[in-house]
């Protein structure tokens, strides 16, 4: 009797350990994976940020996945060939259309108006309109950058300039004034540099030029606000100015800090970099200023840039990694990541951190980013810019070819590279 009752005790402490194994392996089952790619020093430093989001959100568990910059696109390209692409994934906010026209990335405004963390309003008007297509929002900014106008206070102080320049017409008397100061050394007032296509693009836009026409068909690069805004920059080669060719300029900092040029338009990757070179004495001899305008009653606009946060169109969790992003967006953790990697917030709410508030170079920043657009949303944009743009830029300054010359061959090439979107868009 005894033996029989120890026998079903036995039996009933393996049935009940059976129930236990078989439900935590039934809870473990429930566990949901969620890949996430991120590019580049952020691809790494945001795991740091994904053991609170687990512990926030039980049930689900963050694989983190890092691709470099320079494979970043192939990629990604690859994988949404393959039918492999991540639940959700980090896209330079230029690539949206790209990624969009594949039908590869989900469209997003569902989950916005349901959430009590992203909303449009959160956010800089022309960084969020980046992630805008037909109307339709296909991903949420990350972290943002545009570019302003790094300067030399000690020489804008020769020059008689107690401020930086406001308008484009005070930008060509200060530099001048530099270039006069300098008294036939071989030193300029500005760099801008012929392979660096971004300066050329931004003086267009800030002159109300419509980069490309007929719902970016063709090119319109030889209208005349672009021709006029394009003009006034290769001026600047022709009255040395600013150095002709990219060789004279092995490095930036070294020559910003040797007064070789005392203003260069760059963007907040380059801080650290400025204040490694300017020390000691030339510490506080910089600071950084939004870009001038094209007169007293205009804005100088600045390209909108950064990274986004998408999800795949084909992900079986779109839910939980809305959940990511949300978490990502909020402003605490954008304060955190930009402490980790640098990256500007861009969510509003995060600018108000004294690490922002208080930082003399960001000020600048801040205030161009309430004056940032975007570049055309369609993804031969920088096949355009890279392997057209800059090429015309180097032959106008060199005076191989006119204006007018160079910006009439630029859109004809341009206007080959866009023969397949007419096609397209004539179907």
């Amino acid at each position: 009797m005894e033996s029989s009752i120890i026998k079903m005790k036995l039996f009933k402490s393996i049935i009940g350990l059976f129930v236990f194994v078989n439900l935590s392996c039934s809870e473990s089952s429930k566990e949901i994976v969620i890949d996430f790619w991120g590019l580049g020093s952020e691809g790494e430093f945001v795991k740091l940020l994904i053991p609170k989001f687990e512990a926030e959100n039980p049930g689900i568990k963050v694989k983190v996945q890092m691709a470099p910059w320079t494979a970043a696109q192939e990629k990604l390209i690859s994988a949404f060939a393959s039918d492999n692409l991540p639940d959700v994934f980090q896209l330079g906010n230029t690539w949206i259309p790209q990624f969009a026209q594949l039908d590869g990335i989900s469209e997003l405004s569902e989950f916005i108006h349901s959430s009590k963390i992203i909303n449009k309003e959160n956010y800089f008007s022309g960084i969020w309109d980046t992630n805008v297509l037909d109307s339709l929002v296909f991903g949420i900014p990350w972290y943002i950058d545009t570019r302003v106008l790094f300067y030399r206070k000690d020489v804008f102080e020769k020059a008689g300039f107690t401020s930086p320049p406001k308008t484009w017409n005070e930008l060509y008397k200060l530099s001048k004034k530099i270039k006069a100061n300098h008294k036939g050394e071989e030193k300029y007032a500005i760099f801008i540099a012929t392979n660096e296509w971004a300066n050329f693009i931004i003086f267009g836009l800030q002159n109300g030029a419509e980069i490309l026409k007929n719902n970016n068909t063709y090119a319109n690069f030889s209208s005349d606000k672009f021709t006029e805004a394009f003009s006034y920059l290769v001026n600047y080669y022709k009255e040395k100015l600013t150095p002709l060719g990219v060789s004279q300029v092995t490095n930036v900092y070294q020559a910003f800090a040797e007064e070789y040029f005392s203003m260069y338009i760059s963007g907040p990757w380059n801080i650290n970099e400025f204040k490694k070179w300017m020390t000691g004495s030339l510490q506080d001899k910089w600071s950084t200023a939004a870009l001038p305008g094209p007169n007293e009653n205009i804005k100088g606009v600045s390209l909108a840039g950064g990274s986004s946060l998408v999800i795949s169109q084909k992900s079986k969790h779109k839910k939980e990694a809305w959940k990511l992003i949300e978490y990502l967006s909020k402003p605490e953790t954008q304060i955190e990541f930009y402490h980790l990697v640098n990256d500007l917030p861009a969510v509003k709410e995060a600018w108000k951190d004294s690490s922002l508030s208080n930082n003399i170079y960001m000020k600048a920043f801040y205030e161009q980013f309430n004056y940032v657009v975007a570049t055309p949303k369609i993804p031969e944009w920088e096949q355009i810019v890279f392997s057209k743009l800059q090429q015309y830029v180097e032959l106008a300054a060199r005076n191989v070819l006119t204006v007018k010359e160079a910006l009439k061959k630029l859109d004809d090439d341009v206007n080959v590279i866009l023969e397949k979107r007419r096609w397209m868009l004539s179907k």
